[in-house]
């Protein structure tokens, strides 16, 4: 990473380090509730960040990764209600947990590429659900009426809120997991990833054991997709299996594409892309019905439709692209 990107880095850490620290300064401004919302995006961009590992940078198209963000919020809910595990120790249990379910799937998958794959993953996610609604699972799972939690308390006194709290252990774990990602990707192994990406029968010529990097990447992105879902739990304080339908993937899958395939700032860039489009829809249909009087309904996913319709025909590599265009072009017109 060059020395002028580090800084924007670490500008940006810090400034996200001191947002809520201005709530007494601008209550309504940084107001609990969007801190909460902050916080939530900052899981749905550790969510497509994993989805980015496996289809950006490895090549392999997944429409199941709401069903590892399942698994990874019920691993959370279940440790915390059924065995009163912390929440913060509920993190790498999940990312384990949902390791071992992306390997595993990934090794039969080893035999689909293109739309088969994506088929593949497009049961896994539709399975998911109704299988934690299967009577003999209710005792962990609730069945169909959930798990009720306990929010995250604030640990050692620290006069924070709970909402505080919560921004500042998702910021962490964001950090830790965006910086573990670009690490592999600058590593031996990060470039076999792409090169089996980039050109799969070039890569197994050169002697790259694809088989293996093919299902540890599946392992790994169910990992952070499944760490994003214990977050969420801890979170939300509750897991309904109706809350991880495929539209969750396919949610995923639409941050990732309007964020930037294959790059690290364009996981954060689909992570609020998903959440703001998501929670500004009834806001949206409110202003076209009472201040424009027009008489339309929109739904999230209709604003999902048109913005990615616009973004597409503009910015076709996504916003990390466009952005980057735009700033070789303006840097480019001062030369």
């Amino acid at each position: 990473m060059a020395a002028s990107s580090k800084k924007w880095v670490l500008g940006v850490i810090a400034l996200a380090v001191l947002v809520p620290l201005l709530q007494p300064v601008f209550p309504e401004v940084v107001s609990d509730y969007r801190l909460f919302l902050v916080s939530t995006m900052i899981i749905a961009a550790i969510a497509v960040l994993g989805l980015n590992l496996l289809t950006g940078f490895n090549g392999q198209f997944s429409l199941g990764h709401g069903a590892f963000y399942a698994v990874g919020a019920y691993t959370a809910a279940i440790l915390m209600d059924k065995l009163n595990v912390p929440y913060w120790a509920t993190i790498p249990a999940a990312a384990i947990v949902c390791f071992i379910v992306g390997y595993l799937f990934g090794l039969p998958a080893l035999k689909l590429e293109g739309h088969y794959l994506a088929l593949a993953t497009f049961a896994l996610a539709l399975a998911v659900p109704q299988i934690l609604k299967y009577k003999w699972l209710e005792g962990l799972t609730g069945g169909v009426q959930g798990i009720v939690l306990m929010k995250p308390e604030v640990p050692f006194g620290l006069p924070l809120s709970e909402d505080q709290w919560l921004y500042y252990f998702c910021l962490l774990i964001m950090i830790v997991l965006f910086w573990g990602a670009a690490n592999l990707l600058n590593s031996r192994s990060g470039r076999a990833m792409m090169a089996i990406r980039d050109q799969y029968l070039a890569a197994d010529t050169m002697g790259i054991d694809t088989a293996l990097y093919k299902t540890v990447t599946f392992g790994i992105s169910a990992a952070y997709t499944g760490i994003a879902g214990a977050l969420s739990a801890s979170a939300i304080a509750f897991v309904a299996p109706d809350s991880f339908g495929i539209f969750l993937s396919i949610k995923f899958l639409i941050g990732l594409v309007v964020g930037g395939i294959g790059s690290l700032f364009g996981s954060v860039l689909g992570g609020i892309f998903y959440v703001l489009v998501d929670n500004s829809a009834q806001s949206l249909t409110q202003f076209i019905r009472n201040d424009l009087g027009l008489p339309f309904d929109l739904s999230a996913y209709t604003v999902f439709g048109v913005l990615l319709i616009a973004i597409i025909y503009l910015m076709p590599m996504g916003i990390a692209g466009g952005l980057y265009m735009a700033y070789r072009k303006l840097r480019g017109a001062r030369a």
